[in-house]
């Protein structure tokens, strides 16, 4: 059988920086602190960065030992002015990295951090603060006066704001190509051996970042620009390549429509060279259009092209099909696209969305493109009968929140202000007082684009490295325009220029629909490195990585609790309701909004001790459907979904106390069954011969029955009819226990007491292996 990869899960996680007047001292370990590694930066170089790893992986007493000598070789001497000795900085969890603007270099260390999730045992941690060190020291240090201006501008990305890392996850790429190049064959990959001598002192692994881009003003008849954009596209994702274009179509005056005829005519031309089959879908919608009529819904509209979108490309699953397709089949299911394979299916294309600035229109194409996705992979699981989510349930108002979170924050970092149109602004439910607040996010973005743009935009052209100051050039805040700082080849040609007809990679085409970059190749095979551990070697012990026996820890961090959580924030907290998060509630039935009002703490204690809530009328049905704003599909489906999640309503009387209409339920509603009808000739029948086989099941002689004894102390002690003296569906007798068992057990309790027993030969051999194996 060939050997299965695993992913590296443990790696340096823990750094501490020492000081001294002529070195920076990094040391970095492991979560266990079992193993660590030195990084030696100097500091006598006052715009030079010299790092030195010596490559070797210590333990806990050699480190100890060098930095006592480090200590010792750098403490005061007689008639040595200034600071000496090893003194500890800051301690952090990982390095963003280094930079340098006129001066010298800085050292960005990670210094607080927060788990957010878990993927296979791969922890993923946001920012939460981060300390900016200058590495020269004072007496070689060169001062410039633009140095603190362009250090400002630097600190305007705020790094504990929506950046997230990994040590072992490559947040880089999706779920599918990560789990594909653990598929690869081990033995057509380059592999290397691990010793105590490493190559590299590894804390983060981080990719070129290779932009390109272009210009509307110039003219590009043969789509330049656009080709090398969708050629990218087929080698990360494959074909189809599916192009939703949401800006408008007719105008008074050309505005959004200017980018919309570049973008048909650039799609146009290069679809005539593709072959037919894998062709790059362009649909034209324009969603302003259909927001303004009253007769057509938005979010209709893009349900049918988002069910159309995840036949084509179909989803990435990680197992073979479920045996609830088969139990369950749905037409739907026979009609999704991707790429089966006997692991399960890949996704193969991708849906490209684009408005003019890509966030309020495109975060809601992308959320009905996602809730359709979602309810297929729901499907797939068995977690739900048909392929299709409804809204107003708390799955999809879960689903709804975090596309709203996730356009909120690229809204602040692109535009400045937060989304203007949300989902329930195009489903047409938002209050009267979310208006108002429209008007401000426009007037906050508005007055961001026309004043603070440009800041934000050099702070980013810094922070991604797009400029790089330099002495006698042009400062950054000098330029009239970043066109030239993104385009640097302007000036002079290519010395490769693409073909205009054969505009794609050769190797990309050959494989589609399957991307290029998830193709077992000899390119992409180059690219992977195989490092050969021993099976017990920590750097792949998932369950020690993620429990942490050697540490105290809680719920609260081994699983992230500081998620949204449907049952938490979502579910109404009356009982006696339907739990499931599939069910179709009320939008007034949220524990948000429960909870969530102060004044009404009252009503939420009284509908939680309410054992169940009243059904609703059939007028009300009809408004907790939203047939209008859900999909076609959604309105053929909606009477088969409970509605029984209805909270109880409450009567304000001023002062007095609250009350309740409709709290005691019908027992029927709550049993299944009416006590107070008689029961039918048939049940009745069914009852007896019960009872009848109970009694013969249970029939003892009389004679061995003991109804009564006494015991010596006066109590009276009941021998019950149901009294077997045999194992059986009732009783058990307590198993035997051998006297191995029981010296184990004993010798348990006495080690607790500190009464140690001596070991064996196995036990002193399987102990020397751990120890080999773990740390020499």
């Amino acid at each position: 059988m060939p050997a299965a990869a695993a992913p590296i899960i443990s790696s340096v996680q823990k750094l501490v920086l020492y000081e001294t007047r002529a070195r920076y001292f990094l040391v970095g370990s492991n979560h266990a602190e079992t193993k660590y590694r030195v990084l030696k930066i100097d500091r006598t170089e006052p715009k030079d960065l010299v790092i030195i790893d010596d490559r070797h992986v210590y333990t806990q007493q050699e480190v100890r030992e060098l930095l006592g000598r480090l200590d010792l070789g750098n403490r005061t001497k007689m008639g040595q002015k200034g600071s000496s000795g090893l003194f500890r900085a800051v301690s952090a969890f990982g390095v963003v990295g280094f930079v340098r603007f006129l001066e010298g270099y800085y050292i960005v260390l990670i210094t607080k951090r927060r788990k957010m999730a878990d993927i296979g045992g791969h922890a993923i941690y946001k920012i939460e603060d981060t300390n900016m060190i200058y590495i020269p020291n004072d007496s070689v240090r060169i001062s410039h006066p633009d140095e603190a201006r362009y250090l400002r501008i630097f600190q305007n990305v705020d790094l504990s704001s929506n950046f997230y890392f990994s040590y072992s996850y490559d947040l880089s790429h999706s779920l599918q190509y990560n789990l594909t190049v653990l598929r690869m064959p081990l033995e057509m990959l380059k592999s290397e051996t691990t010793q105590t001598r490493q190559e590299s002192f590894d804390i983060f692994e981080d990719e070129g970042l290779i932009t390109q881009g272009g210009n509307v003003d110039q003219a590009d008849p043969f789509a330049h620009v656009a080709a090398l954009h969708f050629d990218q596209m087929l080698q990360r994702f494959g074909s189809p390549i599916i192009v939703l274009n949401l800006v408008k179509e007719r105008e008074k005056r050309k505005h959004e429509r200017i980018l919309s005829e570049e973008l048909v005519a650039a799609v146009t031309y290069l679809n005539q060279f593709l072959p037919p089959e894998h062709t790059i879908i362009y649909i034209p919608w324009d969603m302003a259009k259909y927001t303004k009529s009253k007769l057509c819904n938005v979010l209709d509209r893009l349900n049918v092209i988002a069910e159309s979108v995840v036949k084509k490309t179909g989803f990435f699953v990680n197992r073979p099909d479920s045996y609830c397709s088969i139990l369950r089949p749905d037409e739907k299911w026979n009609e999704l696209g991707g790429y089966v394979i006997p692991t399960g299916r890949l996704q193969t294309g991708v849906l490209r969305t684009n408005c003019v600035d890509c966030l309020d229109r495109t975060n809601t194409a992308q959320f009905m493109v996602g809730k359709c996705a979602l309810a297929y992979q729901l499907y797939s699981l068995g977690l739900i009968d048909k392929p299709n989510l409804q809204f107003d349930t708390d799955a999809v108002r879960l689903f709804e929140e975090l596309y709203e979170d996730h356009g909120d924050t690229l809204s602040l970092q692109y535009g400045g202000s937060q989304l203007v149109h949300r989902v329930k602004t195009y489903r047409k439910i938002a209050p009267w007082t979310q208006h108002s607040k429209d008007i401000m996010q426009t007037l906050s973005r508005y007055y961001s684009n026309a004043f603070s743009d440009a800041d934000r935009q050099d702070s980013i052209n810094l922070f991604l490295g797009v400029f790089h100051p330099t002495e006698g050039k042009p400062h950054l805040w000098e330029l009239p325009t970043d066109f030239y700082l993104h385009h640097k080849n302007t000036m002079r040609l290519l010395p490769t220029r693409r073909s205009y007809t054969y505009w794609w990679t050769p190797e990309v085409i050959k494989h589609l629909p399957l991307p290029y970059d998830e193709v077992i190749c000899a390119a992409n095979l180059k690219k992977l490195v195989v490092k050969k551990f021993h099976k017990y070697e920590e750097e792949i012990d998932i369950h020690n990585e993620f429990f942490r026996p050697y540490e105290l820890s809680s719920f609260d961090d081994t699983f992230c609790l500081a998620m949204t959580s449907s049952a938490r924030d979502f579910m109404p907290k009356t009982v006696g309701i339907d739990p499931s998060p599939f069910t179709v509630r009320k939008p007034d039935e949220t524990g948000k909004s429960v909870l969530g009002n102060k004044s009404n703490r009252e009503e939420a204690v009284l509908q939680r001790k309410t054992a169940a809530s009243a059904p609703p009328p059939p007028s009300e049905e009809a408004v907790s459907s939203s047939s209008e704003d859900d999909s076609g599909t959604d309105r053929e489906e909606e009477g088969s979904v409970s509605q029984r999640s209805t909270p109880v309503k409450m009567t304000d009387l001023g002062d007095s106390a609250k009350v309740t209409e409709n709290v005691v339920q019908p027992m029927k509603e709550v049993y299944g069954i009416n006590l107070s009808d008689g029961l039918s000739e048939e049940d009745l029948s069914i009852y007896l011969r019960f009872v009848q086989l109970g009694q013969s099941q249970h029939k003892q002689d009389k004679s061995s029955q003991q109804f009564c004894s006494r015991c010596p102390d006066g109590v009276i002690k009941l021998t019950p009819i149901s009294a077997f003296s045999q194992d059986n569906i009732y009783e058990v007798q307590p198993p035997k226990v051998d006297k191995k068992s029981t010296e184990i057990f004993h010798a348990h309790i006495q080690a607790s007491q500190g009464i140690m027993q001596p070991l064996g030969k196995e036990d002193t051999s399987m102990y020397r292996e751990y120890i080999r194996n773990r740390y020499l």
